[in-house]
């Protein structure tokens, strides 16, 4: 049996990251088996539909590296792969399920369901939905006669298609994750598979696009639990075989109390989805994790490991190496707490494993830096083991673009006096001389002026910092001046000594 799962998002607003997780996961275990990974766009809710999610979905797929080999974009055979391109299909099975007793159609208006749920509530049913008992004191095709049903159809009256949920089951199917679930029918409503205006709803069009694009693995969010029992039905009712199903955990608020939320998000100051958003109807921008400076590998490794682990104490794979490992029945049952900080622990060892050539590029890339290339990748290099995002090579590192003209005023007073700045003097007597000079030759020139007098290194070095940076820490001082130049150093020097007086 060749592996063929999908992921099928609807364009509804931003992709959330539990959504990208998802996708991940699809893609993960269809390439572990030398399978299809499809995306298939589920629109049929058209009043929640949103200008620009589709793109967003794409491109957010794309910066993760995660391509589909079917989708609207890429095509396929067993296309179209959008919901409402597929439109005209649904109602021929949606037919099939009333011709076979298994659905029917349903006249009733909103107030008459509103009016069903109050007599429900006044009669202290604790779940007032449209089922197998209410369905009998409802305006349907099993309520009415032929005739009238007949009639009702040819003058245009609005209707839905209902699925006729079978009284006193136990529904059972097998989760690859989750093991045997066992439902009653007595808990479930008798859905509806297709909406007045024409459209599937998403139970059919789901069921119905699995069979005909011939999924064999249907690996989803743990939200979709409470309908696979409907989806089961669904697939019996149509004489068809069901695919495997695997529900995966939630993605956490970071205390664990709770689903992860944009609000949540928001509140405690991370990203939410993958790249930035700008909600066409409230005009806010939500940030995201490529534009916060998350590299995708980086954030691939990390995302791939909330609610799945390999079983080794291994953290850092490759996406070569996490198709390799990856398998479903190492994925938690429980919910996963999302954890930002070992997002950004990820991140830092990808910018440390990075090459500080390629670093540089993308930093000269995105950056308006009238430094030269070489400087620039020293500059990397000196600054990659300290920091987590790649802008704060920029950030951080301004003193190596800039010179510093104020200066940490806690180091002044702690470390920089007369004897210092006389120090620093002869130092930079030395480097104005020179025309460039190594971190080692410049730590033995610094040693030589100080052994003149025996002053230890110690003494000197805070206010050498003060002097270069500005700042009271940072990368090694000696590769610093290699960076900026002896010229340059001594003039910062110079600078410091008359500004401290």
């Amino acid at each position: 049996m060749s592996v063929r799962v999908r992921f099928a998002p609807s364009p509804t607003g931003a992709l959330h990251i539990g959504g990208l997780r998802t996708a991940l996961y699809n893609y993960l275990f269809a390439k572990k088996h030398g399978g299809t990974f499809i995306l298939r766009i589920e629109d049929t809710d058209q009043g929640r539909f949103v200008p620009g999610a589709e793109d967003y979905i794409l491109n957010a797929l794309q910066w993760a590296g995660i391509s589909p080999d079917e989708g609207p974009k890429n095509g396929g055979t067993f296309g179209p792969y959008r919901q409402s391109d597929r439109k005209e299909l649904y109602f021929d099975y949606a037919q099939q399920l009333i011709d076979a007793g298994k659905a029917y159609y349903a006249f009733d208006t909103p107030e008459e369901l509103d009016e069903m749920r109050e007599r429900l509530k006044e009669a202290r049913m604790a779940n007032p939905q449209y089922n197998a008992i209410s369905r009998n004191q409802m305006k349907n095709s099993l309520t009415l006669s032929e005739e009238e049903v007949a009639q009702r159809l040819n003058s245009g009256e609005p209707y839905v298609i209902r699925f006729k949920m079978p009284k006193h089951d136990d529904v059972r199917f097998k989760d690859i994750i989750r093991d045997w679930i066992v439902v009653s029918t007595t808990t479930l409503d008798d859905k509806v598979l297709m909406k007045s205006d024409g459209m599937p709803t998403y139970h059919l069009a789901n069921i119905v696009d699995d069979h005909l694009m011939k999924i064999t693995h249907v690996i989803r969010g743990e939200e979709w639990l409470p309908s696979a029992p409907l989806h089961i039905l669904l697939y019996d009712a149509f004489g068809w075989k069901a695919p495997e199903f695997a529900h995966l955990p939630l993605l956490l608020k970071p205390d664990g109390n709770g689903k992860l939320s944009k609000r949540a998000a928001d509140q405690l100051g991370f990203p939410i989805f993958p790249l930035n958003w700008n909600d066409p109807e409230s005009g806010e921008l939500s940030q995201g994790f490529k534009e916060s400076g998350y590299l995708p590998d980086a954030f691939i490794n990390f995302l791939a490991m909330l609610g799945w682990n390999p079983g080794t104490e291994q953290e850092i794979f490759s996406l070569e190496e996490l198709i390799h490992t990856f398998s479903l029945d190492r994925i938690n049952k429980s919910g996963a707490k999302f954890d930002i900080e070992k997002a950004k622990w990820f991140n830092q060892q990808y910018l440390k494993n990075r090459s500080s050539v390629g670093l540089a590029g993308t930093l000269k890339a995105e950056y308006d830096l009238r430094t030269d290339d070489a400087t620039v990748v020293s500059i990397v290099d000196a600054m990659k083991e300290r920091i987590t995002f790649l802008s704060e090579v920029v950030t951080h590192g301004d003193f190596f673009f800039n010179a510093p003209r104020d200066f940490d005023e806690t180091t002044v007073k702690k470390k920089w006096n007369e004897e210092v700045a006389a120090k620093l003097n002869s130092f930079s007597l030395e480097l104005k001389d020179l025309d460039a000079i190594s971190p080692e030759d410049a730590k033995q020139l610094l040693e030589t002026v100080l052994a003149k007098d025996g002053t230890g290194l110690g003494k000197v070095m805070p206010g050498l910092r003060l002097a270069l940076t500005g700042a009271a820490g940072g990368p090694d001082l000696m590769q610093i001046i290699a960076i900026l130049g002896p010229k340059v150093s001594a003039e910062r020097i110079e600078f410091a000594i008359n500004t401290l007086k």
